[in-house]
């Protein structure tokens, strides 16, 4: 099959798929962090639409479109108000258009004609669903797939089956202090931290390959 992992530059997803005979592309505006040839920098947009592709694993950004960053769509706006749009600051008003902008992202992404589609993103607060007007098919935690930590993910799916666990370690993490179960959660400020936050999985990777491919 001819894979394409949108908005992937780690290349973890793409990586599990050529592990299985595929060819495997990623494609986002940045530049491979492995640096393989395997890969489209540029508008994922544009890669799935133009070229000829069996399956789209997606992961849109999801800084606006989080449920965990929901509080500040109504920063400035007092507890209660009718009128709420009126009382929105300018950073408000920002954010609320990026995350019209990323909604519409995401659904470009989800309504490409490609026969197998896999949409990845966090919990999504209702503004953006309401936007997209899709819900999602399942949702998955790395526990299930041999990692000791929670983060629940949501996946969209379309001409695919919901992903089936592979390696249930729940018992085992919820040994683990909350800091290490939770550790992307409680990472410190740096400059990668949104890099470690939003790269998938090997567990889950393999799973998609394993059971999609």
């Amino acid at each position: 099959m001819r894979v394409l992992v949108a908005c992937e530059y780690s290349g973890v997803v793409r990586r599990a798929f050529a592990a299985k005979g595929h060819e495997a592309w990623s494609c986002d505006l940045l530049p491979a962090d492995d640096g393989s040839l395997k890969h489209l920098q540029g508008d994922a947009v544009l890669a799935a639409y133009v070229y000829d592709w069996d399956m789209m694993i997606a992961h849109p950004p999801c800084t606006y479109l989080s449920n965990s960053g929901v509080c500040h769509l109504m920063k400035g706006v007092p507890k209660g108000s009718i009128n709420w749009v009126d009382h929105l600051d300018g950073s408000a008003l920002e954010r609320w258009h990026n995350m019209v902008e990323g909604a519409e992202f995401f659904d470009k992404l989800f309504n490409v004609n490609i026969p197998k589609i896999c949409i990845e993103n966090p919990v999504m607060h209702g503004y953006a669903k309401q936007v997209i007007g899709v819900k999602q098919s399942q949702t998955i935690q790395p526990y299930q797939f041999g990692h000791t930590e929670q983060k629940r993910t949501c996946l969209w799916l379309k001409g695919l089956r919901p992903l089936v666990e592979e390696d249930n370690v729940y018992e085992e993490m919820m040994l683990l202090p909350k800091r290490e179960r939770q550790r992307l959660h409680y990472l410190p400020p740096s400059p990668d931290r949104w890099k470690l936050r939003s790269t998938t999985y090997d567990g889950i990777a393999k799973a998609m390959a394993n059971q999609w491919g």
